[in-house]
């Protein structure tokens, strides 16, 4: 295996997707290769983020409000070793009846809408699951694609990006450490370069300093990409400065 081709393995090293052979060639490979060092290490922080599922955790307020409720319901006493009452007694027996019966509705009720909200609350969790997983999918195809390159950047302040290509899946991760967050309302938005023209490519995650993105859309004839700093949203065009530009290196 020649050395152009070991380069292209750090995403799938990192990814432990290499059969036994190919490991140990890219693993002779990478003691003597500083640059495919430093991107396994990257992938490799990256790679260990993908798995994280969202979770979330129903407020106790309702549930605590309706079990303080029902303790200031009087509960009518067992009928056993009862003496007659009165047609009033019997009437007040009958109104806390009425209102113990209606406490235990309105208990039910509250329950009920617990229920329906905890079920939305996992319904929406399970589609955000499955997005994610969609997303950490795509990543995984581009970073160990047969044909992904790198090409690396530095973002100032010691941070670091990389950019991994894949002409067959037609998609580009880029991939950040230790980026400074934006300031406030702003956010980093990154760019294709088609030929001169820059063509949006998604917002970054302004708070995250380390970060997977896969760039939106297809990367088709782009030479390159950039990254600029604007208003929260998003800009049709680019409004500031580049941070930084990086040319695709070809397989």
């Amino acid at each position: 295996m020649s050395t152009a081709e070991l380069h292209t393995l750090t995403g799938a090293y990192a990814l432990h997707a290499l059969p036994e052979d190919e490991r140990l060639a890219f693993e002779r490979h990478l003691g003597a290769c500083e640059a495919c060092a430093q991107e396994v290490q990257e992938l490799s922080a990256t790679a260990a983020r993908l798995g994280l599922a969202v979770s979330a955790t129903p407020p106790p307020a309702l549930r605590a409000r309706v079990l303080r409720d029902i303790t200031t319901v009087r509960q009518e006493p067992p009928p056993h070793g009862r003496s007659s009452r009165s047609a009033a007694s019997s009437g007040r027996a009958g109104r806390w009846s009425t209102y113990a019966l209606a406490a235990c509705v309105a208990a039910a009720a509250a329950f009920g809408g617990v229920a329906v909200w905890q079920n939305q609350v996992a319904q929406d969790a399970r589609q955000e699951t499955d997005r994610a997983q969609q997303h950490n999918e795509q990543v995984a195809r581009v970073l160990t694609a047969s044909d992904a390159t790198t090409s690396a950047a530095e973002l100032g302040d010691g941070a670091r990006g990389t950019v991994v290509v894949s002409q067959s899946v037609n998609r580009a991760v880029f991939l950040t450490s230790d980026m400074a967050r934006p300031p406030g309302g702003k956010v980093y938005q990154l760019w294709f370069d088609d030929g001169g023209t820059m063509r949006s490519a998604g917002l970054m995650n302004p708070s995250a300093t380390d970060d997977a993105v896969l760039l939106d859309g297809p990367v088709d004839h782009a030479s390159g990409m950039g990254i600029t700093v604007e208003p929260a949203g998003g800009s049709d065009r680019p409004t500031s400065d580049p941070v930084a530009l990086v040319e695709f290196r070809n397989a």
